[in-house]
């Protein structure tokens, strides 16, 4: 089994941002990295402590998203390079991860 070194990026934000939509396409289209998802939390909190939660009564929902994608160390940080302005400061994690092929 061949084995590849990624790097692994979780990328944090809130529906209310409205940017997801155009990173998660640019990811595909544009940078064709290996693999993209997009969780959406039930609840959650970030350096303002204010709650993102699901309720039944909200209509139009704030709550928190995680970008998760993988690809070369060095295609990783040419995307997060160009991105950087438009990912709030502290809001991006990184890992090396192995692919296993």
């Amino acid at each position: 089994m061949k084995q590849v070194e990624v790097t692994f990026v979780r990328i944090y934000m809130t529906d209310v941002e409205e940017r997801h939509s155009h990173l998660v396409r640019r990811l595909h289209d544009e940078e064709e990295v290996r693999g993209v998802t997009v969780f959406r939390a039930v609840s959650g909190f970030g350096p303002s402590g204010q709650m993102h939660e699901a309720r039944l009564v909200d209509l139009a929902l704030d709550l928190p998203l995680v970008i998760e994608f993988f690809d070369t160390p060095e295609k990783v940080e040419r995307i997060l390079e160009h991105q950087k302005d438009q990912i709030a400061p502290g809001h991006v994690v990184t890992w090396p991860a192995t692919v296993h092929e």
